[in-house]
């Protein structure tokens, strides 16, 4: 056999075998590894979900891949306040905060590691100090000056949500950086889970608050407030109402919440943007979703019957 038939053999060779390699590729994600190209094509699914009726739709884990700011932006598409909503223009903002509390909280590490007593011996409470400082001084984002009333002077008729921008996450997101104890936490929540922070959202009495819970360290934050404060549970059977363990129990307060439980919640809120602008069927709707999703929480169920 000559140099060139040698060659060209060896040329042929390589072609069948890289044929047969390709075709084993094929074989194995077609019949093995079907079950990862599906997986990623659900992920690519939920990532890309731009509608309400969109989101309802979802159940379990892939709610969890939708992420928390983008159900919330959504939960207020159409609400008087949210016409001017821009979802993807939200998250680009959401991450232009996160950068910027990433930043700075490397920035600003060798303050914990000086000195822990001042975070109290925590690096993931100086974590939240940071972030909360990044979000109040760098993006001006506060509480809605309008909306400042405590539980005693809260009425049924006081208008809270009659404005979706104070309510939920557009308004901090957007030019005037305002909202209320209903977004606030949510916000936190949202940039700290991009940072890998493990943030909960927990619920009391007319109050949505952040907790930080991991195997090492469980603590709350209070993120509707002046500066950054650390409260334990009982705190909030006290503040800002008063709650009894049967309603704890009855309402599923003070625990974390799962995906679905969050959603609820930005339903309910959605139900009482409707009901404050006396469209009371279409705040039926959100309140019957609500429940659906948390039908462990009473008041969902008992907001839905007046509403009916």
């Amino acid at each position: 056999m000559n140099l060139k038939t040698a060659l060209t053999k060896a040329v042929w060779l390589g072609l069948i075998t890289a044929i047969l390699a390709v075709g084993a590729v094929w074989l194995s994600r077609r019949f093995v590894g079907s079950r990862d190209v599906q997986a990623e094509v659900a992920v690519q699914s939920v990532l890309s979900v731009s509608s309400l009726s969109n989101l309802l739709v979802l159940r379990g884990g892939a709610l969890e891949q939708v992420g928390i700011a983008r159900m919330n932006l959504l939960c207020a598409q159409g609400l008087p306040g949210a016409e001017d909503l821009d979802v993807n223009g939200c998250l680009a903002v959401l991450e232009q905060m996160t950068a910027r509390v990433r930043s700075e909280t490397e920035r600003y590490h060798y303050r914990f590691e000086r000195n822990p007593s001042e975070f109290e011996n925590s690096e993931s409470f100086y974590k939240m100090v940071i972030m909360a400082v990044v979000l109040a001084e760098d993006f001006q984002v506060k509480y809605a000056p309008n909306k400042m009333v405590t539980a005693a002077d809260a009425r049924a008729d006081d208008g809270f949500f009659a404005d979706a921008h104070d309510v939920f996450l557009h308004g901090l997101l957007g030019t005037n950086r305002q909202g209320t104890c209903s977004s606030l936490p949510v916000l936190q929540v949202a940039v700290g889970r991009r940072l890998g922070y493990p943030l909960k959202l927990v619920t009391t009495k007319g109050h949505l608050f952040v907790r930080w819970e991991d195997a090492k360290e469980r603590f709350n934050v209070e993120a509707a407030g002046n500066g950054v404060n650390r409260f334990p549970d009982d705190y909030y059977r006290h503040w800002p109402l008063e709650v009894s363990e049967a309603e704890v129990q009855a309402e599923g307060y003070l625990k974390s919440l799962t995906p679905a439980e969050e959603l609820a919640v930005f339903m309910s809120i959605r139900g009482m943007c409707w009901r404050d602008s006396n469209q009371y069927t279409k705040a039926a709707e959100s309140f019957k979703v609500a429940a659906r999703l948390a039908p462990g929480c009473q008041s969902y169920r008992t907001m839905l019957a007046e509403l009916q």
